[in-house]
């Protein structure tokens, strides 16, 4: 175990060891065996200890006493084993290796760093018996750990002798010499004496070790310093004690020069000596300036060292700053807060800071139990707003002493030796306390929430000239913002030398984070919090419209709304982290990290769909998005009188996703791609058919030479097989074949029945979709799937004659894994199927089924069903209309059919046939309505909601949709609740692609359509960024186009809004009610007058309804106005009318019906007062004047009879009277009523006149 030369030549320590072997010699033989280096380092994986000279109530005493900070750890488990070996400092071992100024035990079997709380020079290079020792590993298991000397070692041999008598220079005298003019080439080698008054840490810059000591003068505060910079020397660091008196031998001057400063320099020839007064005399001043000596040759390294240290010192910000305190103090290590960031947490209440100093030791000895002492550290209070300890910042000219070792089984976590992300961005960016600190929390979020998708953490944070880590691409641009462009740098030599302190940790301002990075769960936790912050249900309803909605109506609006929250709306701004996965039970994407998933939809500036299946799996950062939370409540209000009253509200629930574009998004770590995933794998299954038409799974091992693209003709003689067998060649190559999307249908249960299957009826459906594809050319054999590329199945099909086009369409049929490929598969887009691992070149051909059994169906009437594997990789080569014109035309040459995108003018065009319909258009309103009562939920719908929908299955959702906002065609499209569970992004200012919606003509023949179990949306583009409020999702449109009733005929079908300049001609009915806000029935004196069964409400609602007859001079239009358009129809203000109103509440309803004629067709009764007030009111010529009326097409008129068309109607003006043709009357329903004032009624008139005289002179031309 030791060198062979141990002991030789040297006489025993009778004293140390005698005494140890006897101690030893009392345990029992079988517990007491020497161990070698190696075998520590081989056998022992837990923390250990052995004290030779202990008995076991000692022992015990010591594992207590180490266990009071810290009670619930456990004490270091003793073990009864000798260590015999050298102390060195790792000269010998390895000339090429650094010298860090540690220190190692030897033997021959191996070497082991070692921690020492007392060292002595001569014991360098000695053999030593180590009675009391821990041993602590790593927690890398694959590392070796090191070793706490506990108590002083026991020599072997003799120390080395010290020489009698030296001559010495005190700090006051060598002072002189370092500030006096003399030339420092002139001065000799001198050795000063004094005490070690300050000790600064072990640094390492360029592959250059050093430190600084300072030595002080006995009878004054003068002090001189002295670098040490020799690898024999560094082991001095161990030996150095503050306050104790040294001697140093054969030293230089030697100066900076950008700095000036100047300092004393060891020599090779140096000697580190306890001072001693009997053994030294001073030397007179002139005897050390006499004699030749040579220039320090450090001199140069010195200042090399200087120039390359470019670490800059943190500016003043215009804010105020904070002075920190420099402090000493003694802490016991309760926590590792970081290693890798040098944070560590004394006595559970202050955190010790170290990055600012080299842990060049790889902060052996500071576990959890150790007990430190801090001196002239620095003091920094709240230096962070969310950092909750105190800090204490040890700079270069603080000094950390280890004073005892931990007695607890903690393991030794070091810190990265190179590729210290933490410690490159501080020292790159000149950070202080608060911004590093924050630097840290988004680093350790970073490792918290990604290093379990990515296996070990370090590639996330691992960082190289080349290429920058995730870790890094995140945080560089955060602190390029942050931090300004630095003028000075950190100059290390004046942090330690400068009579008057300066470092980076001087001063300091809390900082509040510009930004955050939280988790998934914390972010959605986040929104729905704002999202329900003073949330009230009378915003999401205009007054005016709720005091006239019925109990079920009213609720059913209240059901579903949404909020918004943008990056602005989080103080401070909130970053998006997270990796891109797909759902496997929605199908639909979603940012995930450890704590949570998050739904999103992603789409292109360019409207083009999200295709990139290569971000799968990818580490994505996102800032600019937008938080959708989609609210959910179940209430039972009475009436709109109770909306402040939350008692109402029986359940809230919400969903939270997340909308942004691709443009916006930076990849911070690209995923592996699937391909390359399954190669590694060497092997997987794959279907192929049997006799008897079933498929089964077996491994196949095709033998094939394969270049780069091979021959795509298949080889019969081999067999088929698609996986790779034991060549290398077979474990890379794949078959990939081209295809065109023709037509995609939505997710859906359904029942599909394979080959080999077992029919049976207790088969459940599995969610599915299917897509209709073309082939386009034949399959192509690669070597390797990053070859694929180049479309060559374009330059060469349609060349091989007929049959190489016959059988191209196809059914693909998704399920299970394959699912993840849905929201990257859209229509008119070229893909690739890539199936790794494989040659066979058939393999497409041989999982293909006919859907039916062939006698039912011609086989070329319909495609072949082929089942998508769930190893095939898709990949977007490009779209159809990127093409060239040479491969555009083989494509045309194989497209046996298309899907057609129709406008929204076509489809609501009368003469349009077709009852599938696929559109594109922005969505202008969405709304809550009741699902229609002759549509029964389908089997699939049925199944969907017993999985849980936060609607009730009884709603549907009505989508108004427009082809550009303000314009006049707009269709609405219904879709039930149950398919709304994974349709995200359904918003008002959203572009979608719908795919196969049914048309529907209504009862009153208007044009609309809905969603059925096969149809399928897209998003082409997300709403604007300044979303209206949710309570309004129409937005706040411009004003109306002022119109002629003659203009609206050839376009009435699709007018949504407009205004027109009119008279009110007369009212024609009128009737206000209060109606039971449950069953509709008539509301009288405050109950419901339903009897049969009686009704329990005792809330009414009251309710307004009139039509009236408008002109303007070009037509004539009857106008239904209801609830508070009634009031501006009449002319009431809104007292007069909240009085009339009260007044139908005795009465329950009070109508008045009449023809145009004065005094017709009155049904009120004459004895009624309110009616005869009604009556009077609507025959009163201050009722027919001017109005401007905005209004929409009626599209359930109503039953009164119309006049016949293209009649004569006689009309007057004062005495003259006029005769004109006069179309029929429009239906239309208002929506609000202005007074015209005299300004505007001239300026309209005057525009009014000079649209007709330009009309009647278009007219009288034709």
């Amino acid at each position: 175990m030791l060198a062979p030369d141990a002991g030789c030549g040297r006489d025993v320590v009778e004293d140390g060891v005698t005494a140890c072997v006897f101690l030893a010699s009392m345990r029992p033989r079988s517990l007491l065996r020497f161990i070698s280096i190696s075998d520590l380092q081989r056998q022992q994986r837990m923390p250990c200890c052995s004290h030779l000279t202990w008995n076991t109530n000692e022992f015990k005493e010591w594992a207590h006493q180490g266990q009071g900070a810290l009670p619930m750890q456990s004490a270091l488990p003793r073990t009864y084993l000798i260590l015999v070996g050298y102390l060195t400092d790792g000269r010998q071992e390895d000339k090429e290796k650094l010298v860090d100024g540690c220190l190692y035990v030897k033997d021959n079997t191996g070497i082991i760093p070692c921690e020492l709380l007392y060292f002595q020079l001569e014991w360098l290079d000695s053999l030593f018996l180590f009675p009391s020792w821990s041993y602590i590993p790593q927690t890398d298991q694959s590392a070796t750990g090191y070793v706490e000397i506990l108590v002083d070692p026991v020599p072997v041999n003799l120390p080395k002798e010290v020489p009698d008598s030296i001559p010495v220079t005190y700090p006051v005298s060598a002072e002189l010499l370092l500030t006096s003019r003399i030339p420092c080439k002139k001065r000799s080698k001198l050795t000063v004496a004094g005490e070690l008054a300050r000790l600064g840490p072990l640094l390492c810059i360029r592959h250059k070790t050093f430190f600084f000591l300072f030595l002080k003068c006995f009878t004054s505060a003068v002090w001189v310093p002295v670098l040490v910079q020799k690898p024999n020397q560094l082991a001095w660091h161990h030996i150095l004690q503050l306050g104790r008196s040294y001697t140093i031998t054969g030293l230089s001057m030697s100066s900076l020069k950008k700095s000036g400063h100047r300092m004393f320099v060891t020599g090779v020839s140096s000697c580190l000596l306890p001072y001693c007064a009997e053994q030294v005399r001073e030397q007179p001043l002139d005897s050390a300036l006499q004699g030749e000596s040579t220039e320090s040759s450090s001199l140069e390294t010195a200042e090399q060292l200087s120039d390359s240290l470019e670490l800059g010192v943190e500016e003043e910000r215009p804010r105020s700053t904070k002075e920190s305190k420099i402090i000493s103090y003694v802490g016991t290590v309760t926590k590792i807060l970081n290693v890798q960031a040098g944070l560590f947490l004394l006595d559970n209440k202050v955190c010790l800071c170290l990055a600012y100093q080299q842990l060049l030791n790889s902060a052996r000895g500071l576990r959890p139990g150790a007990c430190v002492e801090l001196i002239d550290v620095h003091l920094l209070q709240k230096p962070l707003v969310s950092f909750p300890f105190i800090v204490l910042g040890a700079c270069l000219s603080s000094t950390v002493v280890l004073k005892s070792f931990s007695r607890l089984s903690t393991p030794y976590q070091p810190p990265a030796s190179s590729g210290n992300l933490y410690l490159q961005l501080l020292f790159r960016y000149n950070l202080g306390m608060p911004l590093y600190l924050w630097l840290v929390s988004l680093l350790e979020m970073f490792e918290e929430r990604f290093s379990c998708f990515f296996g070990r953490h370090r590639p996330l944070l691992r960082s190289t000239h080349q290429n920058a880590g995730a870790a890094e691409k995140f945080l560089v641009p955060l602190l390029q913002a942050v931090v300004p462009d630095r003028e000075e740098a950190r100059d290390i030599y004046n942090e330690i030398l400068a009579k008057v302190h300066q470092c980076p940790l001087q001063k300091y301002m809390t900082l509040n984070p510009p930004c955050q990075a939280p988790s998934l769960s914390a972010v959605c936790h986040v929104a729905e919090q704002k999202s329900w912050e003073g949330f009230s249900p009378s915003q999401l309803l205009s007054p005016l419209e709720a005091q006239h909605m019925g109990t079920q109506e009213l609720n059913r609006r209240l059901t579903w709304s949404y909020y918004t929250v943008s990056p602005g709306s989080f103080q401070p701004r909130l970053i998006l982290l997270g990796v891109l996965r797909v759902s496997s039970r929605s199908s639909s994407l979603q940012l995930q990290d450890k704590s949570s998933t998050l739904p999103c939809v992603i789409a292109r500036k360019d409207g083009s769909p999200f295709t990139h299946t290569a971000l799968l799996g990818s580490l994505l950062q996102v800032e600019n998005y937008q938080l959708i939370v989609e609210r959910f409540l179940q209430t039972d209000f009475p009436s709109w009188e109770h909306l402040e009253n939350l008692e109402h509200v029986r359940e809230k629930k919400n969903s939270v996703y997340v909308q942004f574009y691709f443009e916006d998004v930076q990849v911070l770590h690209a995923a592996e791609g699937q391909i390359q995933k399954c190669l590694r794998s060497g092997n997987s299954s794959s279907l192929r058919k049997k006799d008897d038409g079933s498929l089964t799974s077996e491994l196949e091992a095709p033998e094939a030479k394969m270049l780069k693209l091979e021959d795509p003709k298949p080889d019969t003689h081999r067999d088929e097989n698609c996986q790779g067998g034991q060549s290398s060649t077979r474990r890379t190559s794949c078959v990939s074949r081209l295809f065109l999307v023709t037509q995609k249908e939505g997710l859906m249960l359904r029942n599909y029945q394979l080959p080999g299957e077992k029919v049976g009826e207790g088969r459940e459906l599995q969610r599915s979709f299917q897509a209709t594809v073309l082939w386009l050319g034949r399959p192509q054999l690669w070597s390797h799937p990053r070859e694929t590329g180049n479309l060559p199945e374009l330059e060469e099909s349609g060349c091989d004659g007929e049959e190489s086009v016959t059988r191209q369409e196809a059914l693909l049929l998704f399920m299970r894994k394959s699912l993840r490929w849905f929201p990257f598969l859209h229509l008119d887009g070229l893909y690739r199927f890539i199936v790794p691992c494989c040659s066979d070149l058939e393999v497409f051909d041989k999982l293909c089924f006919p859907p039916v059994p062939a006698k039912f169906l011609s086989r070329s009437s319909c495609p072949l069903c082929l089942p998508v594997q769930d190893t095939w990789h898709l990949q977007h080569e490009t779209w159809i209309s990127c093409l060239t014109e040479r491969q555009l035309a083989a494509v045309s040459v194989q497209a046996g059919m298309d899907q057609r995108i129709s406008s929204i003018p076509e489809v609501l065009s009368s003469s349009f046939t077709g009852s599938l319909v696929s559109f594109s258009g922005e969505i202008m309103e969405r709304t809550l309505c009741a699902s229609p009562k002759n549509e029964k939920p389908s089997v699939t719908v049925s199944l969907q909601k017993q999985k849980g929908s936060l609607l009730a299955s009884g709603h549907s959702v009505k989508l108004s949709v427009s082809v550009a906002p303000g314009s006049p065609v707009m269709v609405d499209i219904y879709i039930a609740a149950t398919y709304l569970q994974h349709l995200w992004g359904l918003l008002p200012g959203a572009k979608i692609l719908f795919q196969n919606l049914e048309r529907k003509i209504s009862r009153f023949h208007n044009v609309y359509c809905t969603y059925i179990a096969s149809s399928c949306v897209s998003i082409i583009s997300l709403p604007a960024s300044h979303l209206p409020f949710p309570s309004n999702p129409a937005g706040e449109a411009s004003s109306p186009s002022l119109v002629f009733l003659s203009s609206l005929q050839p376009h009435l079908q699709n007018l949504p809004q407009a205004r027109i300049l009119c008279h009110l001609s007369c009212v024609l009915t009128l009737s206000l009610q209060w109606v039971c806000s449950l069953c509709s029935s008539i509301f009288k004196e405050g109950r419901c007058t339903r009897h049969s069964p009686p009704c329990p409400s005792h809330t009414g609602v009251r309710q307004a309804s009139a039509w009236v007859l408008v002109e303007d001079g070009t037509g004539e239009a009857l106008v239904l106005c209801r609830n508070q358009h009634v009031a501006a129809m009449l002319g009431l203000s809104l007292l007069e009318w909240e009085a009339l109103q009260n007044s139908v509440q005795s009465r329950g309803r009070v109508s008045i019906e009449h023809g145009e004629a004065t005094g017709t067709g009155c049904v009120e009764e004459p004895e009624d007062l309110i009616a005869c007030y009604l009556r009077s009111l609507c025959r009163s010529p201050l009722i027919c004047r001017p109005i401007l009326l905005d209004f929409s097409l009626n599209r359930k008129p109503s039953k009164i009879l119309q006049p016949a068309p293209l009649q004569l109607r006689n009309f007057r003006c004062g005495e003259v009277e006029f005769v004109s043709q006069v179309g029929p009357r429009l239906n239309l329903l208002c929506l609000n009523v202005d007074e015209v004032e005299q300004d505007a009624l001239s300026y309209l008139n005057s525009e009014r006149i000079r649209r007709t005289s330009g009309h009647c002179q278009v007219e009288a031309t034709a």
